[in-house]
């Protein structure tokens, strides 16, 4: 009873991650129609091969946090607690703002370990192979990549405490970013991408340069690793992403991923 008890709240999670998936960047792929038509022109056969790989992805998240929701419901496991007063009201944005910065370092070593070269060629090309990425490449991993996404938010819950509601919020926010951040332009005001906040926190102008170099610009949220590191290389250019984009298809010219992608961090 148990066992299956854990296996269907590890299936309810996995449900719950690929319908926030499918509807999030569903939304945002519209704006992109609306907003920018044609953005996407030539790049269903790719947009199909991303939705595949993140429901993939969906289904591997779900297992981690599945497993703990089950374990927090009725044993009590992780620091989430549903009374607000449980601990100082101040307590509630440093949660967020600890999980981010957690989350953010996570990602930027374990996304750098994966540019080396044979990691990338086993795993992390299948998010590369996005070219540009689109706004339904946010979880298009490799399960590799996608089991070391899926393990550090659960991870977190078994040590810093966080309300539900806060907890929902981080959720929220790493959902949009990841969306955001692949789109092939810039949703968010000028200020924060090209103003004193956008030395620090990261849109997609950040983001595609990454995309654009296979290196450098490691981090999720924020710039903060990548300045102290020296891997920030600034930010992108989207319509020279996608007019490159355009000649590779006429091209057909897919091969030269695995080449580029692993390099150095120079």
């Amino acid at each position: 009873m148990i066992a299956l008890a854990i296996v269907a709240s590890a299936l309810a999670m996995s449900a719950i991650v690929g319908v926030r998936y499918l509807l999030v960047s569903g939304v945002f792929a519209a704006a992109t129609r609306a907003r920018h038509p044609g953005l996407y022109d030539g790049l269903s056969p790719q947009i199909r091969r991303e939705i595949g790989w993140s429901l993939a992805s969906a289904l591997i998240y779900g297992v981690p946090a599945g497993v703990l929701a089950w374990g927090w419901q009725e044993h009590g496991w992780t620091r989430i607690y549903r009374d607000v007063h449980a601990y100082p009201l101040w307590y509630l944005p440093l949660s967020v703002l600890l999980y981010l910065f957690a989350h953010d370092t996570w990602f930027y070593w374990t996304h750098r370990w994966m540019h080396l070269p044979r990691v990338f060629r086993i795993a992390h090309a299948v998010h590369h192979d996005s070219r540009p990425p689109t706004a339904w490449a946010a979880m298009a991993f490799h399960p590799i990549e996608a089991v070391t996404g899926a393990v550090i938010i659960p991870l977190l819950t078994l040590g810093i405490p966080i309300h539900i509601g806060a907890l929902g919020l981080v959720l929220g926010i790493m959902t949009v970013m990841g969306v955001t951040n692949h789109m092939g332009w810039e949703i968010f005001p000028r200020f924060m991408w090209a103003g004193r906040l956008g030395g620090w926190v990261i849109t997609a102008s950040h983001h595609q340069r990454h995309h654009d170099l296979y290196r450098g610009n490691y981090g999720l949220y924020f710039r903060f690793w990548d300045r102290l590191c020296g891997t920030d290389k600034g930010i992108g250019d989207f319509a020279r992403a996608h007019a490159q984009a355009r000649r590779r298809r006429r091209r057909g010219d897919g091969a030269a991923l695995l080449l580029v992608g692993g390099g150095r961090d120079d």
